[in-house]
């Protein structure tokens, strides 16, 4: 399992990092819109949708984000992405409930679909926001790849040697305090180092390392949500395409939290044009 996992990583990640920095917008958005749209397929199995409601609901992600870069409005790319901010508030407080015993979560399909496309859509579009207002784009987001990909390591290695307390244990009963304080405290040490060895004009740090760890907080409800909903579906992992990892949604379910949240505090700092 650990193996498998290894190497889908080792295989996954130059290819992203490549993509970041070598691709140009077009092929940016392509990539990540195939993520995308497999996690909507995912999304749809979780809903216990019928494989032809699989194929629509995915169909129709797929047109939303070639309208969005079709339509090329930075307003619009805004608006998507604080919308996708707004509806983590409400995803914490269902969170917080489930583990008090307090199922908030709806059980219609219908809401639930369109749950996933407050995931997805405002995930790709600070992605592509990132990427095209900025010449640093690149470099901030592999500065958020990095604060995900550090503080999910460190979780599970401080889990591992220190884990005690369940975070989360309705939820997620895999997650502890500890590791989440080790995937916190990676997060600082990541972000000072992109604060000063990057090339970007950031007045105040401090300001930066909090947005970073509020991130990583944001990560730590998108990886619980997709949990909450998979356990709802009696389903262990949202697919099986990634050895070792389950499916696309189970990778990318931090970065459904992370990236407007990360993306809505750059703009609020002024480092995107």
């Amino acid at each position: 399992m650990l193996r498998n996992r290894i190497i889908t990583a080792a295989v996954l990640i130059p290819i992203v990092v490549a993509f970041i920095f070598l691709a140009d917008l077009k092929w940016f958005a392509l990539l990540f819109s195939v993520f995308a749209v497999i996690g909507a397929w995912e999304w749809a199995g979780l809903c216990k949708l019928k494989e032809k409601y699989k194929y629509l609901y995915s169909l129709f992600v797929l047109l939303i984000l070639a309208g969005i870069y079709w339509l090329d409005s930075r307003s619009l790319y805004e608006s998507v992405i604080f919308f996708g901010a707004v509806y983590w508030l409400i995803a914490v407080v269902l969170i917080v409930s489930y583990q008090k015993q307090y199922n908030l979560l709806p059980n219609f399909p219908l809401i639930l679909i369109l749950v996933g496309l407050f995931l997805l859509i405002p995930m790709w579009s600070s992605l592509i926001l990132l990427k095209s207002s900025t010449a640093h784009g690149a470099s901030l987001i592999m500065c958020l790849m990095l604060l995900i990909w550090g503080a999910d390591t460190a979780a599970y290695f401080a889990g591992k040697k220190w884990g005690k307390r369940k975070l989360a244990s309705r939820v997620s009963p895999g997650k502890t305090w500890e590791g989440t304080i080790g995937g916190v405290l990676s997060t600082v040490v990541i972000t000072i180092c992109y604060v000063v060895f990057s090339n970007e004009n950031i007045s105040d740090g401090l300001m930066f390392i909090g947005l970073a760890i509020l991130t990583v907080i944001a990560s730590v409800f998108g990886d619980l949500m997709e949990s909450l909903v998979k356990r709802e579906a009696g389903q262990k992992d949202s697919g099986s395409i990634l050895p070792g990892h389950g499916g696309v949604m189970d990778r990318i379910d931090s970065l459904t939290a992370a990236s407007p949240i990360f993306v809505s505090g750059v703009i609020y700092l002024g480092l995107i044009g």
